[in-house]
């Protein structure tokens, strides 16, 4: 796949827009459709003001924008965005019954030659595809906002052709994203399912009232996050000494917390009306600040800590280069 492949993306949500603009940037000219009209309005609005966060923080230059831009058109069904694409990626909501409605028109609508991805996360999106689109069908599933955070999960389905496999995953590589492959699919991936174990663990220090929020936050950005931006786990441990982690296992002092299904504190904080940041408040207050604020504030400081990091790996690596 070669930055003069057509793109269709579907569904213009949280991920959807994002993985236009993604695309868009690389140089695809894309359309994006969704089943609503209005989210369809919205999803190019969201693409308006990421750009200017991109142009913000470095990330594309401003004469950029204007062609960046022209690269994506809103359709208004999924016939007309995937009529001649040659690369197509579904992004609507993680639900058995709306993608196997997808799927099923994608079967009549798709080119024969065009290449499927899925963005799910949990939802094993094999079973769902009709048989005739099996071979080219595969999964790659992106991080929030898609067009800062780098990591693209990609795996395929028993019968999917290795060739498209290795054709996406080597295109994003050369767009400078940080594709995973996975030899099958799992739940999760490796980043979700580690966050969802440490979820598990927040949510009882919450509840049992070991630790608040402002304590859990800063033990993770300033003990566990930083050494793990540049070092990852397992070279971490390498740093430590694997004797250390032998003996940590042998001990079996850490005891998994139960899977209850829920939290008492997030029960709280919802019946309290503090869903988060677009309504004000969550675990953290945020006061007056807009969400666009915050949103845009996010991104910034991503950009500005991505360019860090790269910085630090090239100029003080900790494995040999090349």
């Amino acid at each position: 796949m070669d930055s003069n492949a057509k793109v269709a993306i579907i569904g213009a949500g949280l991920m959807g827009h994002g993985l236009a603009l993604v695309h868009a940037i690389a140089g695809h000219a894309v359309k994006m459709t969704d089943i609503s009209e209005s989210q369809l309005a919205t999803g190019m609005e969201l693409i308006g003001s990421a750009l200017d966060t991109l142009v913000a923080g470095g990330s594309v230059a401003k004469p950029e924008t204007a062609a960046i831009l022209a690269r994506i058109t809103p359709v208004g069904t999924l016939a007309e965005a995937v009529a001649d694409a040659d690369f197509i990626v579904e992004a609507v909501v993680e639900n058995r019954e709306v993608k196997t409605e997808v799927y099923a028109e994608l079967e009549s609508a798709a080119p024969a030659t065009a290449i499927i991805a899925s963005n799910t996360s949990y939802l094993d999106a094999f079973p769902l595809a009709p048989a005739s689109l099996q071979s080219r069908f595969i999964i790659t599933h992106w991080y929030t906002p898609p067009y800062i955070i780098d990591l693209v999960d990609i795996a395929g389905g028993p019968e999917t052709d290795p060739k498209y496999l290795a054709a996406v995953r080597d295109h994003y590589a050369a767009i400078g994203k940080k594709p995973v492959l996975f030899e099958r699919f799992v739940p999760g991936y490796v980043a979700n399912r580690l966050q969802a174990a440490m979820t598990l663990e927040i949510t009882r220090l919450l509840d049992e009232g070991y630790a608040d929020a402002e304590a859990i936050d800063t033990s993770i950005k300033y003990g566990l996050a930083l050494r793990m931006a540049t070092m990852g786990a397992l070279m971490k441990a390498d740093f430590t000494g694997l004797d250390m982690s032998r003996r940590a296992l042998a001990n079996k002092m850490y005891i998994p917390p139960e899977v209850k299904g829920k939290s008492e504190t997030l029960e709280k904080l919802i019946a309290d009306g503090k869903q988060g940041v677009m309504n004000g408040s969550g675990y953290f207050d945020y006061g007056s600040m807009k969400p666009e604020e915050l949103f845009h504030n996010r991104d910034v400081g991503l950009l500005k800590l991505k360019a860090a990091v790269e910085k630090v790996e090239e100029e003080q690596p900790l494995r040999p280069q090349g």
